[in-house]
């Protein structure tokens, strides 16, 4: 196992190679004054209060600023070896990172009951290690610390990270009652836990597209966070909350995007948050965000998780 590895590197080396990778590679990134997010974020609180569910929708972006690379960014893994430059070695290895405050902002929104569907673009495990409920979580790409049986489905959540790609068998077995119990009375093997995690040619997963599309269309407001929003069909889930009429009045939704690099939707959003810094957590919960502080305020944001230094 290699343990020097992020949303990332022995992740990313164990893909196809691929020469075509999509979508723009650097994109500048453009930040905004601290006075001009806490003006944004008062405004997205109360959107968020004024909504009856939110949908959030995430990138690679939500932990770079743990030290975790994302792929396209001016520093991404996948710009960096398109110009043949070295990748910076994380600073601690990947399976002791634990949820960042954004994390932890969304589950609370997950607990509070304001958000029922979050979807992410990424394999680290963090949103599962926040807390949030995994009948509750499409992970599109799936998990690099997760396996699932072949049989039964059931999934197994790893303390290290599952050394294959593209749902190969890990060399586990399924231990279930109902699954790897019953083989191995019958003197079968049990069946084989696979990895869950795509390569470039694999299919999104149809119950946790399904599952995201769902939330996006029921949804009044949707919330994109650290996510360039350039590769298809992933990209096009945040644009159906605006697209989709609902209620009596036939109204359409909102999407915010929250980002710092302009993305393929930035028009279809409509919306002036895009841009903005991804760390709008702080400002949302002790700043200006007050209707925010009011939704949580039965649901404390837990500050003794351990973030281990960068």
């Amino acid at each position: 196992m290699d343990s020097n590895c992020a949303t990332g590197f022995g992740y990313a080396d164990r893909l196809k190679p691929k020469r075509k990778l999509g979508g723009q590679l650097g994109a500048e990134e453009y930040q905004e004054s601290a006075e001009s997010v806490a003006s944004k974020a008062d405004d997205l609180a109360k959107l968020i209060q004024g909504s009856q569910e939110v949908f959030i929708f995430t990138g690679a972006g939500i932990s770079t600023s743990m030290g975790i690379p994302d792929f396209r960014g001016p520093s991404g893994i996948w710009t960096a070896r398109k110009k043949k430059q070295p990748i910076s070695a994380l600073r601690t290895p990947f399976e002791y990172y634990r949820p960042s405050f954004t994390h932890m902002a969304i589950a609370a929104l997950v607990a509070a009951g304001k958000v029922k569907c979050v979807c992410s673009q990424n394999v680290d495990c963090l949103h599962l290690r926040s807390g949030i409920p995994r009948s509750l979580l499409a992970e599109l790409h799936g998990n690099c610390f997760a396996e699932r049986c072949e049989a039964c489905k059931r999934e197994y959540t790893c303390d290290f990270q599952v050394e294959t790609v593209n749902f190969q068998p890990t060399g586990r077995v399924c231990v279930a009652p109902a699954c790897g119990s019953r083989d191995a009375k019958e003197g079968c093997r049990p069946p084989s836990l696979l990895d869950n995690v795509l390569d470039w040619d694999s299919a999104l997963p149809d119950d946790e597209l399904d599952a995201a599309i769902d939330a996006a269309k029921r949804s009044e407001l949707t919330l994109v966070l650290g996510s360039s929003l350039q590769i298809s069909p992933a990209n096009g889930i945040p644009t159906l909350t605006p697209q989709t009429k609902r209620g009596k009045g036939k109204e359409k939704g909102k999407m915010v995007i929250v980002n710092l690099q302009k993305t393929p939707k930035d028009r279809r959003s409509g919306s002036p948050f895009v841009y903005c810094c991804p760390n709008l957590e702080p400002y949302l919960l002790h700043g200006r965000g007050s209707h925010f502080v009011r939704i949580l305020e039965s649901f404390r944001v837990e500050r003794s998780f351990v973030v281990m230094p960068v």
